[in-house]
């Protein structure tokens, strides 16, 4: 199998990596915006190095891989779609929900595979809590409450192209709401902070945030994230019943300390960042990709499992500009819509 990768940034390079010790792929072609990086890279796995994307389809490949910058998604998703190849993509498919909806047409009409980075539903926490849900191990489920906190903000260039708290951060706790519980979102109360460094309030964007959630069975959710987490990177997520309640992120490395006498000790080695808290599930998700082009699983998250994610997303920033309660039936794309 011969994959195309789209991207040598920080994701894409530890894509390739995986990619590259697949015993199911045999070879990769690599490019990016910055020709001397896909190089630098392609010599360093032992690979090849396209100048351009238009290579990665006149050479020839089997799949797509997309990390490249958020804006470059939905372009690049239809490319392959046209070209009968199957795509994974990192997360989201577009910054709006009309981009979104066109790519979404654009697999749909071809009749080809996008699967998408949602990494969370690969980690074995997540995994064991949806198994833990789906069991009624927690009896009737009544608050769920996430979180998703990281160290350090992103460079203000970086910050302006993420589409902000609730598209780039909380999207990820939208997505593995909807995966551990099996229910939907049917409204969101949304606030944000921007008392934080100068920059969010020039890229109109908030440091923190949160939102109270209602799912279609009554559970109440409570999603929170902040970029100046001092104390390290910080991903949890609490589910309580009736009969028991569990907790996703709480081991040895999680970054927070007890001031009970008998407390546990703080965290001798916190998470630093998302790729080294995630890393074996960034794997996973991969080795699952190669799976779906080789016709042995079904697509894990698709394309409208991410439309669904990000209009919950839409429904937060609605609420935090308008401070009001947002049904996502306001929100376009839902179930039954014409896609675009």
């Amino acid at each position: 199998m011969r994959i195309g990768v789209i991207g040598t940034g920080r994701i894409g390079t530890i894509h390739a990596n995986t990619l590259s010790r697949h015993r199911e792929v045999g070879s990769l072609i690599l490019t990016d915006a910055d020709p001397a990086r896909a190089q630098e890279l392609a010599h360093r796995l032992g690979e090849t190095a396209a100048p351009g994307v238009d290579e990665i389809y006149t050479w020839g490949v089997d799949a797509v891989v997309i990390t490249t910058a958020t804006s470059a998604h939905a372009e690049l998703i239809g490319r392959a779609a046209r070209s009968g190849l199957p795509v994974f993509c990192e997360k989201p498919i577009a910054l709006d929900l009309p981009g979104t909806l066109h790519a979404l047409a654009e697999v749909e009409a071809a009749g080809t595979v996008l699967q998408m980075g949602f990494q969370r539903r690969f980690d074995a926490g997540y995994t064991g809590a949806r198994e833990a849900v789906r069991s009624g191990r927690l009896g009737r489920l009544h608050t769920v409450r996430a979180l998703t906190s990281d160290q350090a903000p992103p460079s203000a260039a970086r910050l302006a192209l993420s589409g902000g708290l609730y598209r780039d951060t909380l999207i990820h706790d939208f997505d593995i709401l909807r995966w551990v519980t099996g229910h939907e979102v049917v409204d969101v109360y949304a606030a944000g902070s921007d008392t934080g460094p100068a920059m969010f309030r020039e890229a109109g964007d908030v440091d923190t945030g949160a939102a109270l959630l209602t799912l279609d069975d009554g559970t109440l959710a409570t999603v929170t994230a902040t970029r100046l987490n001092g104390a390290g990177y910080d991903v949890r997520m609490e589910l309580a019943g009736e009969l028991d309640q569990i907790v996703v992120g709480l081991d040895d490395r999680t970054p927070i300390a007890s001031t009970e006498p008998t407390g546990p000790p703080a965290a001798d080695k916190p998470w630093t960042g998302f790729l080294e808290r995630f890393g074996p599930a960034y794997e996973a998700e991969l080795a699952a990709f190669v799976e779906v082009v080789r016709g042995e699983r079904a697509n894990p998250c698709d394309g409208r499992e991410a439309l669904q994610a990000l209009r919950i997303a839409e429904a937060c920033e609605v609420s935090r500009r308008e401070r009001r309660p947002v049904r996502l039936g306001e929100i376009a794309g839902g179930a039954g819509a014409a896609v675009m």
